[in-house]
């Protein structure tokens, strides 16, 4: 059964009365195709209509979607004879991050991502994708294999942010994410990173200091979650939504702020309703957004990217 938010109720009902039918229609009942049919065109206009006028707030619950597909979605589904590569070299392997080598449209690449889970098992298992520094670390260690390989390098980001726990910063949590950072604005190879979800914060960053960074329409990205703002503005989480709208976190938004580099639409309904749509769209967008950077050296790709992360917030509009 598909997952419906809140605002979505109306979709479900009617998508509900139309399975109704179609069970009906399977055991042997009354043919009821054309209602059916009517039911559908309802549903669609309805959904059509829903999605035209999305609030920032309704548009981070549908980046946090638990059925959006996932960072490792996105590399079984676009990434060629993928090798996984574990660990930090100092401490442990965070399963909040990912990455590993493989080949994208024929060419080899590093690939790493921040990865939730699905189901609660494997959400434990990487720890809702909130990393620790060992997962900073990692990806760390990986752009600079990038680098020394010439591998260009993919990212794909889905984290509410780094993990706050005491022990995540006895390791040394900042340290670690500003040191990925540094990698990233530091490699001398191509970057694309993605933002396919939740953008959070620091944790975001760590793994998007790149040179072209796109953003699903409905994927939110901003220094801190709606509910973590309400909280320290008006100490009261319940003011999500108002937050939300002040924080300026859409796609659509950054866009104009010239923070992010290109929005990949979304199938109607969000990227779940449709995965392969989804993972196909990303596909064409990376790739153009990767081909032109296939041709410059090292040092033009880091001065560009230097000046391009120096020059945010002196363009785009306020």
């Amino acid at each position: 059964m598909r997952q419906f938010l809140d605002f979505e109720k109306p979709i479900a009902e009617l998508e509900g009365k139309i399975e109704e039918l179609r069970r009906t229609t399977d055991a042997g009942g009354i043919d009821v195709a054309e209602e059916v049919s009517k039911l559908r065109d309802k549903a669609h206009k309805l959904l059509l209509a829903t999605y035209a006028k999305l609030t920032p707030w309704q548009k981070a619950q549908i980046a946090r979607h638990s059925e959006r597909p996932h960072a490792s979605d996105y590399i079984k589904g676009l990434i060629e004879d993928f090798l996984p590569l574990a660990g930090d070299r100092a401490f442990a392997d965070d399963l909040a991050v990912t990455g590993g080598m493989g080949r994208f449209r024929g060419r080899a690449v590093m690939v790493i991502g921040t990865e939730r889970g699905h189901d609660t098992e494997s959400r434990v298992k990487h720890n809702f994708g909130m990393a620790r520094p060992e997962g900073y670390r990692k990806a760390r260690r990986l752009m600079e294999l990038a680098g020394r390989f010439g591998l260009p390098i993919l990212s794909f980001v889905d984290t509410a942010g780094a993990f706050p726990g005491i022990e995540a910063e006895a390791r040394g949590q900042a340290e670690a994410i500003a040191r990925s950072i540094e990698a990233g604005l530091d490699a001398p190879v191509p970057f694309i990173a993605t933002i396919i979800g939740e953008g959070g914060s620091g944790g975001a960053i760590a793994l998007a200091a790149a040179d072209r960074i796109l953003m699903l329409e409905h994927s939110i990205y901003s220094v801190i979650s709606p509910e973590g703002c309400a909280s320290i503005l008006w100490r009261d989480a319940a003011q999500a939504a108002t937050a939300a709208e002040a924080l300026r976190l859409t796609a659509e938004d950054l866009r104009k702020l010239a923070l992010v580099d290109a929005v990949v639409a979304e199938p109607l309904g969000g990227a779940h309703r449709d995965p392969a749509a989804m993972l196909a769209a990303v596909s064409r967008q990376i790739w153009d957004s990767l081909e032109p950077l296939l041709a410059l050296d090292g040092a033009t790709l880091r001065a560009r990217r230097r000046e391009k992360f120096l020059d945010m917030g002196r363009a785009g509009v306020v």
